[in-house]
């Protein structure tokens, strides 16, 4: 019996979870930044003429990535952000990702990018502060497998 009533909640709260989750489109409200070709040209596109700070984010990605087509990249903050955004300029479109978040979630996302040749991975925070955070680290590639 108990074993029913857990299953029971569980597909309850399954049912309730995505009406409580929202996110937005940024690839229809703001298409000029996923044809960008250049990570200033796409955070313009995203976010206006701003004056990131240099600080507050983590970014942990390999000197030297194995493989270029699964490169991973870990972003960790502990301010509170409304978005994470991630750019890179190895590729012909500088957009790789952009992520909405609340007030309460705990910034600490970890996604894997095909890179076509060196480069750099830049990601840009609009914090809840409406303060703007930047990092960038450059990333060399090994042979693909």
């Amino acid at each position: 019996m108990e074993r029913r009533k857990f299953l029971g909640l569980g597909l309850a709260a399954a049912t309730l979870v995505p009406a409580s989750l929202s996110a937005v489109d940024f690839r229809a409200t703001k298409p000029a930044a996923w044809s960008a070709t250049t990570v200033a040209d796409a955070i313009k596109a995203l976010y206006g003429d701003i004056k990131a700070e240099e600080s507050g984010i983590k970014l942990t990605v390999p000197k030297k990535a194995a493989n270029p087509g699964a490169v991973p990249v870990k972003i960790k903050s502990k301010i509170p952000m409304k978005s994470i955004t991630i750019l890179q300029d190895a590729n012909a479109a500088s957009a790789v990702a952009t992520y909405t978040m609340d007030k309460d979630t705990i910034v600490d996302l970890s996604i894997k990018i095909k890179m076509g040749k060196p480069g750099t991975i830049t990601v840009i925070g609009e914090g809840q502060d409406g303060k703007f955070y930047s990092v960038a680290k450059k990333v060399d590639l090994g042979e693909a497998c």
